[in-house]
């Protein structure tokens, strides 16, 4: 009996050795992969839910307390305060040295343009305009190809205001004679030599969109920009109506206001043709877009691009309200304070994202969008290159993903570090970074 039970006693072991041995293997081998499979399973879901999804979450990738710190001091070395350095002065002994002129220093500019491709030849003031105006002002800022130079001569007699125009030149066999169209354009039109500032920039790189606004932001002379596409007409005469309500420019000049221009487009695109014929007023607008349904909102097959404007609101509004349907595929053209808004990010190339990226960051950073009741632009009709927009647009689908997620984190980090996390600054951060999955719990963390 003994040896009977000694030897079942025996198996029984055996058997119990080896299920634990495959659970102790099995349980190895789930937490490698949790540890390494996840984050790309994330990655994926990141890119793919906005697809499948109305609302999209998403969450941060961990970082360690090194990491973010390295990331924020290249952050906080990357930001140019280009007035400081254009407009200071040493005093020895009463005498001052004259200014030091940066704008085409070129370790100054493969600072100011590290996040872009390069090296680009960056000419600030290739042409400067002859007029001189106020600091406060409003100054268009733009960026022309070669294809459209007959268009921004056409905005400079438009506007009769300070232009800032980034102009990218592709550096090949072309350029001199792209160079001479230019010349031309600008010595035919006394208003592009009167208002436009031209900055060339001549590379190999074609449409790193981001990196052109900031050449043209950071170059032009006023206190406010307004950030256009060279496309649009200026139906109205917003930069009038601005610089003389002061509770407007209240609201410019604290810095936490950008005023929305609601944009529209032809329906039938060959009446996008004739500028000419464009409404100029609230009232003629909105008979071509009721009576005679011929205009409806800029890109109305992407209504996530500009519904946050609340059209339906402007029809019947007389003074300017608040953007209150925020969602993150907004590109609206707005109005903004220069000195303390933030960068467009210059790691969008090509199609898609670009200007949204930029106007989020503008948006996260604490800045509202007011749409102004009167004021309207429309876009003029030309071809696109819906193959290349295409390709450019799923790439920079997931870049934009995970860009918006460092923003959350970043200015989250920044806001409660400055005591700002309870206050109204970080209204638009709380509301855009809920969505974020695991947000709540990253803030728990933020200052450990």
């Amino acid at each position: 009996m003994l040896d009977y039970f000694s030897k079942h006693i025996g198996k029984y072991l055996k058997y119990m050795l080896l299920a634990y041995a495959l659970v102790s293997i099995t349980y190895a081998t789930a937490r490698f992969y949790n540890i390494t499979g996840p984050p790309h399973a994330r990655t994926r879901r990141s890119v793919i839910e906005p697809i499948l999804q109305e609302k999209e979450t998403f969450f941060f990738a961990p970082l360690d307390q090194d990491s973010i710190e390295k990331d924020e001091q290249q952050e906080l070395e990357s930001i140019i305060y280009y007035d400081q350095l254009q407009y200071s002065q040493r005093d020895f002994g009463g005498n001052r040295e004259p200014r030091i002129d940066m704008t085409s220093d070129p370790v100054f500019q493969s600072k100011a343009f590290s996040g872009a491709m390069g090296p680009s030849n960056v000419q600030p003031y290739y042409y400067k305009a002859s007029e001189t105006n106020g600091g406060e002002d409003i100054s268009i800022s733009t960026i022309v190809t070669s294809d459209r130079f007959p268009v921004l001569s056409r905005l400079a007699s438009r506007y009769q205001g300070p232009i800032s125009a980034a102009i990218h030149i592709n550096d090949d066999e072309q350029k001199e004679s792209i160079l001479a169209k230019l010349h031309q354009t600008y010595q035919e039109n006394q208003d592009m030599k009167r208002h436009v500032d031209v900055h060339l920039i001549i590379d190999k790189f074609d449409r790193q969109f981001n990196m052109w606004r900031n050449i043209a932001k950071l170059y032009a002379r006023t206190d406010y920009i307004m950030m256009l596409d060279i496309d649009f007409y200026l139906c109205t005469d917003f930069r009038k109506d601005i610089l003389q309500n002061t509770a407007i420019m209240n609201k410019l000049r604290q810095g936490n206001t950008a005023l929305v221009i609601p944009a529209f487009e032809y329906i039938a695109q060959s009446d996008g043709f004739h500028h000419e014929h464009f409404p100029q007023t609230k009232d003629d607008l909105l008979v071509e877009v009721f009576e005679e349904e011929k205009l409806d909102m800029f890109h109305r097959s992407w209504e996530k691009g500009h519904s946050a404007t609340n059209y339906f609101k402007w029809y019947t509004a007389t003074e300017p309200y608040l953007v209150e349907d925020y969602n993150f595929s907004y590109e609206p053209y707005v109005i903004f304070k220069r000195q303390g808004s933030p960068w467009c990010d210059e790691r969008f190339i090509g199609y898609g994202a670009n200007k949204a990226a930029c106007l989020y960051e503008i948006y996260i950073s604490g800045i509202d969008y007011y749409v102004l009741p009167n004021d309207f632009i429309i876009h003029q009709s030309h071809d696109y290159p819906e193959a290349t927009r295409k390709r450019e647009r799923q790439f920079n689908r997931k870049v934009y993903t995970n860009f918006r997620e460092e923003l959350c984190l970043r200015y989250s980090r920044q806001f409660v570090a400055s005591n700002q996390w309870e206050t109204s600054v970080a209204d638009n951060l709380r509301n855009e970074c809920k969505k974020v999955r695991g947000f709540t719990d990253v803030i728990k963390h933020i200052n450990q």
